[in-house]
């Protein structure tokens, strides 16, 4: 009896254990292989690429489900500005994203979302950097030559001589005024002239004529005084 009694709780943990490691065996993979992940990317993760690239590529253990909104990449800059040109498109476990051809150097995060094989959503988030520029900027230099305000110049310049005209008329008017001012001091001048000279005149003939008439009264005092010294 003694004997019967050390071999019985051997059989339980041997059928436990037995378990346990079926158990280990059959779940595990199962539980590794429930959401599929990314393998592989085209700027790989926390690498340096020259220039940004015309398109992003993910590469995943299995092949995704696609469909309306199942798959979405967003791709961003330094300055939080999407940089994507498009949708992107799935084919089997390979998701490839449009980039946009002119982008600055600097910083860029990858925010990527796929639906699993298994039917779950599964999401992560990498970055990459972009060591040279391929923006144009001399394409801004001819938007600031800035033609138009040459032309309000010409106004200004063909409208200064109007003040000029002006001026001169306004100086020809002192002109004239002068110049009939000048012609009254004249005339006056004048009249008083003739003024003058007719009162010489008149003078002068009033002075013959006084001594004209003492001629005539002479001769006959001297006929009255002849007689009488006969």
């Amino acid at each position: 009896m003694k004997t019967d009694a050390r071999r019985l709780p051997t059989a339980p943990l041997a059928l436990a254990a037995a378990l346990l490691a079926a158990f280990l065996v059959l779940v595990a993979p199962l539980s590794a292989s429930a959401h599929d992940s990314l393998t592989a990317s085209s700027p790989e993760a926390g690498s340096t690429v020259e220039t940004l690239p015309a398109e992003l590529t993910l590469t995943f253990s299995a092949k995704l489900i696609d469909g309306e909104g199942a798959t979405e990449v967003v791709v961003t800059d330094a300055s939080g500005a999407s940089v994507t040109d498009g949708p992107a498109t799935v084919n089997g476990a390979v998701v490839t994203q449009p980039l946009v051809a002119e982008a600055a150097a600097g910083a860029y995060t990858v925010l990527w979302r796929v639906v699993s094989s298994d039917g779950h959503p599964i999401s992560e988030e990498f970055g990459f950097t972009v060591t040279t520029s391929t923006l144009s900027a001399p394409t801004a230099t001819p938007e600031t030559a800035a033609p138009e305000t040459a032309e309000p110049t010409e106004p200004e310049q063909t409208a200064a001589p109007a003040p000029t005209s002006e001026s001169t008329d306004g100086s020809t008017a002192p002109e004239e005024s002068s110049a009939s001012t000048a012609w009254i001091w004249i005339l006056a001048i004048a009249g008083v002239l003739v003024v003058v000279v007719a009162v010489v005149i008149a003078f002068a003939l009033r002075g013959r004529g006084s001594s004209g008439s003492e001629r005539s009264t002479d001769p006959s005092a001297a006929d009255s005084d002849a007689p009488s010294e006969r």
